[in-house]
């Protein structure tokens, strides 16, 4: 049975492979650390805070209720554009509808948050 041009080819076995990629990915790591730029550390760089800047005195507040707020504008947004996207094929109330919920209920979080 002759074989085709598909099945002629070197057949390396999988462990082989996958040991030549991680040798190759340790050399590279190695040369990249040895050719790194090593700049110096500031005292502001090992603080706790990550930007080197200090924190404003008192305790850090975040507001749940924006945050939630937040949320939901997200998934109103989210669920609309999957929504808009599936329905193009096949137009019809639905999507207005589901349209029309949606820009209600952007209405009500914005007069919440308004509100407070």
């Amino acid at each position: 049975m002759p074989h085709s041009a598909e099945t002629q080819g070197l057949s390396i076995p999988t462990p082989a492979v996958f040991g030549l990629c991680l040798l190759v990915a340790l050399i590279l790591y190695g040369i990249g650390g040895r050719i790194q730029f090593k700049g110096t550390t500031t005292p502001g760089e090992i603080s706790s805070y990550s930007c080197g800047e200090d924190l404003p005195g008192g305790k850090l507040q975040i507001d749940e209720g924006m945050f939630f707020i937040f949320c939901a504008y997200f998934l109103i947004f989210d669920i609309l554009a999957f929504v808009m996207v599936t329905s193009l094929g096949r137009p019809g109330v639905l999507p207005a509808v589901y349209a029309a919920i949606a820009l209600c209920a952007i209405h009500l979080l914005y007069s919440l948050r308004r509100a407070n």
